[in-house]
């Protein structure tokens, strides 16, 4: 078998040519790569309604509603629809997608006490089975455990 020179020049050219494309969706995926993993600074809600209403003021309403969307998680309708409410003289605080991003107050149980304080008011009235029952359905310990617990106390 004889190969002129287009044979060859193909048989290079080919190859060539794929390996230039897988070159270019490998520099294209790692830049998509670095270009997400930069962390992003989360607003609280004051921070982000400042930083919406100075941006509508600016005239820059894609760019506000493309902030709010990152920090929401909204529809593109959705955020829209706020960015334009601001841009009406609304609050942006009082959208629950908002308040959904203030952080949170820490729970504080109804019954006032912690465990150990109302375990240690049982036990001194007497009820030191109802200590041990208040213990197994607050923390889910099993009998003799509880009962540990109760008598530490």
């Amino acid at each position: 078998m004889n190969l002129g020179p287009t044979e060859i020049l193909l048989f290079l050219a080919i190859p060539t040519i794929i390996m230039g494309f897988g070159v270019v969706l490998v520099a294209r995926s790692a830049k998509a790569r670095s270009r997400a993993s930069i962390p992003r600074r989360h607003l609280d809600p004051h921070e982000l309604d400042t930083t919406v209403q100075t941006l509508v003021t600016d005239g820059q309403h894609v760019q506000a509603i493309k902030l709010v969307r990152e920090h929401t998680g909204m529809r593109l309708i959705d955020a829209k629809n706020l960015v334009d409410g601001v841009a009406r003289g609304q609050s942006l605080l009082q959208h629950p997608a908002i308040q959904r991003l203030a952080p949170r107050q820490p729970h504080i149980a109804p019954y006032g006490p912690d465990l150990a304080t109302r375990v240690r008011d049982l036990k001194a009235a007497g009820r030191t089975d109802q200590a041990i029952f208040l213990v197994r359905g607050e923390t889910g310990m099993d009998e003799e455990a509880a009962t540990k617990f109760v008598d530490i106390l």
